[in-house]
């Protein structure tokens, strides 16, 4: 089992009191699932809470995680991978309809597709259980 989280701590206003609010938020891969958590704590008052999920991260978590630790960009490791075990892993693991899979599909065969590391990794062991062998390359400039 491959296990691969990410993270990046966050700060804001305390909605309740003005102080300063730290936010830790998260991706992780749990169960071969994609989830996702946000724990706040107030420095200054009683104010704290903890959220997860299961699927995409919110936008607020992926942007943060991007802006922190970058972008990463799989691909296909070879053009001649055959497309039906690439369209049921990306159905699979991606929840997609078929032409949501094809247009993935192409993204993934040509110049790769990016997200956050955990969304990669995730991604690739999804193909890797079909057979469909990938690679981590560097993600455009």
């Amino acid at each position: 089992m491959i296990i691969v989280t990410q993270g990046v701590k966050l700060t804001s206003t305390c909605p309740v009191c003005g102080g300063v609010l730290i936010r830790d938020v998260g991706q992780f891969i749990a169960r071969g699932q994609l989830r996702w958590g946000i724990e706040g704590r107030c420095r200054t008052c009683p104010n704290a809470w903890c959220e997860t999920g299961v699927g995409a991260a919110p936008e607020e978590i992926s942007q943060a995680l991007l802006a922190e630790h970058g972008p990463a960009r799989l691909r296909l490791a070879t053009k001649e991978a055959p497309l039906v075990p690439v369209l049921r892993a990306l159905r699979e693991t991606c929840h997609l309809s078929l032409g949501e899979a094809r247009l993935m599909a192409a993204d993934l065969g040509g110049g790769g597709l990016t997200g956050t590391s955990v969304e990669m990794a995730h991604l690739a062991e999804g193909l890797r259980k079909r057979s469909v062998a990938t690679e981590r390359v560097p993600p455009p400039a």
